[in-house]
């Protein structure tokens, strides 16, 4: 995805940000001053943390660190398959903290907001209302509810991508597009705009996604 962002458009990877274990943030690269849509790829050592509230404040440090050695007031961020629940982990905790920068733009790529099949969902079990709630909530969407009176208003752009095999679990393989659209619900009070898009096929798989042509340039014409 950072690829088809520097080639398509003009985009620059200016660090990379490991989160180790221990939640320190170790910085690679430069950002330099002129730099414009410069990307920081966020990697973590402890990749299957899934202790959700952990993860969105290692992310936090992530912003802490790269904002000391550059300063920026607006970010957005790409997130994939558990990236999500970092992402609106942190949100839940951090959305209105003013000594942060402010995210203005999320992506999210096959989010499991409530529930992964084979864990604590299965296939044609959940669906979505009207308003986007889900008929069943998991112990983590109950947490997440929080974001519905957290995030101020007009605040985020938010794009939602998931899959669809096909095959009748409608679904990507790993998480029930109810699962993935349940995000609706939770961000339409405060957020800017709201779309979802769904892709379907083989390459609609979980893992797949990011792969996907077609996401790739759904995504790049979302941030700019």
């Amino acid at each position: 995805m950072i690829k088809a962002a520097r080639e398509q458009k003009n985009a620059t990877q200016v660090l990379t940000a490991t989160v180790r274990k221990d939640g320190s943030v170790d910085l690679q690269g430069r950002w330099l001053a002129k730099t414009t849509r410069p990307i920081v790829q966020v990697v973590f050592e402890d990749n299957r943390n899934p202790d959700y509230q952990q993860d969105g404040e290692w992310f936090k440090n992530v912003l802490v660190a790269v904002n000391r050695q550059h300063s920026f007031k607006r970010f957005n961020v790409v997130a994939h398959s558990m990236g999500n629940l970092t992402a609106v982990y942190y949100l839940l905790n951090h959305a209105t903290d003013k000594q942060l920068p402010r995210m203005a733009k999320m992506v999210n790529i096959a989010g499991h907001f409530d529930g992964i099949i084979g864990m604590d969902d299965q296939p044609n079990q959940n669906q979505v209302k009207k308003d986007g709630q889900p008929q069943k909530m998991n112990a983590t969407y109950r947490q997440l509810m929080g974001l519905r009176n957290q995030l101020p208003a007009k605040s985020i752009a938010v794009l939602n991508i998931y899959g669809d095999l096909g095959d009748g679990t409608r679904s990507d393989g790993r998480v029930s597009n109810a699962s993935s659209q349940s995000l609706r619900y939770l961000v339409t009070p405060g957020a800017k705009t709201y779309q979802e898009k769904k892709f379907t096929g083989k390459k609609a798989q979980h893992s797949q996604l990011h792969e996907n042509h077609a996401v790739n340039q759904t995504v790049l014409a979302f941030l700019w």
